[in-house]
């Protein structure tokens, strides 16, 4: 790891002008590629203390062995230059968007002699243009159908080669549905037009196609060729169908590519819809490493870099209209270089209401359920989850292998309704039937730093009371107890279980019998302390602690100064974060839960044998739990379900200072749906 003073350039050195830079590690690769308006105030904030920086980019600058920049004329020259130095470079630090591979793509071999349909799924090929993506059924059918108005060649090299071997067509050139170059039917100019007309319905010009086949077929049956109108109408319906099955969104002129993203802090999803005629016609979608300290408007600018410079995009053409959900950085340069690409001006929006707006909420809603799936199939992957657990391992220096993880996390707002999760992780998956939830009251709600204290001392003394348990009934040639200890041992058992008998979902049995290997805290320093701190006053040494800090998402090891940082791409990483938010909804769930209760609670709950329909009469008779306390047993048994021994107790139990009784007195009554101080 290289010290950055021992290359830092002198500041004199460095133009003022716009520019490019590289960094480049000991081996001269370039690590990473940037572009500033300013040279000189863009490089200095990477060594004016090294110290200060983010955990990714101090990474970089301590990886890199040597900097160098190209000085250019504008900021537009700036934007294309970091642009094909990325591309030819891919460097590890820089953002790189990664197709999204969940669906299959329809897509045309333009880059061959003979262009080939087919489905497709993986890489993305030179030459080659994507339309999609599609679920699997619906590509099959869509192909199928275009294939009859189009009938561009969708055999494989091999069929093609023995059917130019034999001079015989394939069985889709006797039915029509190829137009068989391969036995010279049509010749090679004839057939890449057809593919390029396919691209073009594909790409959205659909009209331009119906419209033709309606003036053929009216021309045939002028001409009283019937049959040929037959067939001309049966293409028109087949057109129509693929046609239609696209939802109109947007007004019919509209030709735009919708970009939305959803973002943590580890990774990015994006998808854009790609609207032509005001019908989507495709969509597509990625997922970004946050390897580089990237602003969101930073990644919408290398997003559209990546996209609409790659050779062959999605629908062939650039859109009039690119909508986004930030302004992206150098909105104008990039909207002047994609012209150019374009051949004509490029508008880059931010759409603020009505349909385009409507429509950008849905694209992002699937680029939120794109990050989820992207992260739920590398949890559920087995080698992955083995490279995350030995990983995590080595990174912290653990002795044992974490065949089970505890993670805890305590929520509340403002310091009320203070509760705790625990979530467990055994072998890599989560065992949703060891969760726990914990209620925290009196002075450990005081702050985190003591709720976390008091939960790991509540599941540790329980584990040692159950360990304890387990012990004594495996010694079954030991004598019998004593009395006296064995109730002093039930008096004991019985005070643990009360303290947490809130707390947990499962039934009396040894629910915490099995000790973790490693303990997750969800916070930094003071949270890992703390925990530590009770494993500690308990006995327990053989449980190790660690903490997960959201803000940086470094780990911290109990009385050390310094945290652990892994790389942003250890599937550690990864896992530590996945178990950290998923105790961060355990405990956000069971908190809206208990805080809910808290709100609707009334005076009325405490009353006993008053149920929630006789409540409900009580109420809707008297209007006010001031009125209801006021009222005489008489009175009562008028409300619907209230008989006298009921109205008796209700009585009862407002006089004699029940629950709510005289300290409700002082209270206004609380409308809580509303805030509205009711009148008595």
């Amino acid at each position: 790891m290289a010290d950055p003073t021992s290359y830092r350039p002198q500041t004199g050195e460095i133009p003022t002008n716009p520019g490019v830079y590289r960094f480049r590690d000991p081996h001269g690769r370039v690590v990473y590629v940037g572009k500033a308006k300013n040279l000189r105030s863009r490089l200095n904030t990477y060594f004016a203390n090294p110290a200060g920086l983010l955990p990714k980019t101090h990474a970089m600058v301590h990886a890199a062995s040597s900097v160098e920049w190209t000085v250019v004329g504008s900021e537009l020259e700036s934007l294309q230059l970091e642009y094909t130095w990325i591309k030819e470079f891919k460097p590890r630090f820089n953002v790189v968007f990664r197709d999204d591979k969940t669906y299959p793509y329809l897509a045309v071999t333009m880059g061959e002699k003979l262009p080939r349909v087919q489905v497709m799924r993986g890489e993305r090929k030179k030459g080659t243009r994507y339309f999609g993506p599609y679920t699997a059924g619906a590509i099959r059918e869509t192909m199928d159908t275009l294939l009859r108005v189009f009938p561009v060649r969708s055999c494989s090299p091999g069929v093609l080669k023995r059917a130019q071997a034999s001079g015989r067509p394939c069985l889709l050139g006797y039915i029509d549905k190829c137009s068989a170059p391969c036995v010279g039917r049509v010749t090679p100019e004839e057939h890449r037009a057809l593919a390029e007309d396919f691209c073009a319905f594909m790409g959205g010009e659909a009209k331009r196609f119906i419209s033709r086949l309606e003036k053929e077929m009216a021309a045939a049956v002028a001409e009283l060729d019937y049959e040929r109108a037959a067939r001309l109408r049966d293409d028109i319906a087949a057109l129509r169908k693929v046609f239609e099955r696209n939802a109109v969104v947007l007004a019919e002129d509209t030709d735009a590519d919708v970009f939305a993203l959803y973002e943590d802090e580890l990774e990015a999803a994006v998808q854009v819809f790609h609207v032509r005629g005001g019908r989507v016609k495709g969509q597509r979608g990625w997922v970004v490493e946050k390897v580089e300290d990237a602003t969101t408007p930073d990644l919408v600018e290398h997003l559209l870099q990546q996209v609409y410079g790659e050779d062959g995009d999605t629908q062939g053409r650039l859109p009039r209209e690119v909508l986004v959900p930030v302004e992206p950085s150098n909105a104008q340069d990039l909207a002047v270089w994609l012209g150019g690409l374009r051949g004509a001006k490029v508008d880059i929006r931010v759409p603020q209401r009505g349909d385009k707006a409507a429509l950008m909420s849905t694209v992002r809603e699937n680029a939120e359920h794109a990050l989820r799936l992207h992260k739920t199939r590398r949890a559920g992957d087995l080698t992955v989850r083995s490279q995350a657990l030995q990983e995590l391992q080595e990174a912290l220096e653990l002795p044992v292998p974490l065949l089970r993880i505890e993670c805890y996390d305590v929520s509340h707002v403002q310091g009320t309704n203070v509760v705790a999760s625990m979530v467990v992780v055994e072998d890599g998956l989560p065992k949703k039937s060891d969760y726990r939830k914990f209620a925290i009251t009196g002075a450990a709600a005081t702050d985190d730093t003591a709720a976390m204290h008091d939960v790991l001392t509540r599941r540790f003394r329980h584990y040692l009371v159950d360990k304890t348990a387990q012990v004594a009934a495996s010694e079954l040639e030991s004598p019998e107890p004593d009395p006296a200890a064995k109730a002093a041992d039930s008096a004991d058992a019985t005070v643990s279980d009360a303290s947490i008998a809130d707390t947990t979902t499962a039934a009396p049995r040894a629910k915490f019998a099995y000790p973790p290997n490693l303990v997750v805290v969800d916070g930094g320093k003071p949270q890992v302390n703390a925990a530590a701190r009770a494993l500690a006053e308990l006995g327990v040494d053989d449980v190790y602690v660690v903490g997960l800090a959201k803000r940086l998402e470094e780990v911290w090891l109990p009385d050390s100064d310094f945290p652990v940082i892994l790389p942003r791409s250890s599937q550690g990483l990864y896992m530590l974060q996945r178990i950290r938010d998923e105790a961060h909804r355990f405990a956000i769930s069971f908190h809206r839960q208990k805080r809910g209760k808290a709100m609707t609670v009334s005076a009325l709950d405490g009353v006993p044998g008053l149920g929630e329909s006789k409540r409900k009469a009580l109420l809707a008779q008297f209007g006010s739990v001031r009125k209801i306390k006021a009222a005489t047993a008489e009175e009562l048994m008028t409300a619907k379900g209230i008989g006298p021994a009921l109205a008796a107790v209700i009585v009862t139990h407002f006089s004699a200072g029940g629950a709510g009784g005289a300290a409700d007195d002082a209270m206004p009554a609380i409308n809580m749906t509303t805030g509205e101080v009711l009148e008595t």
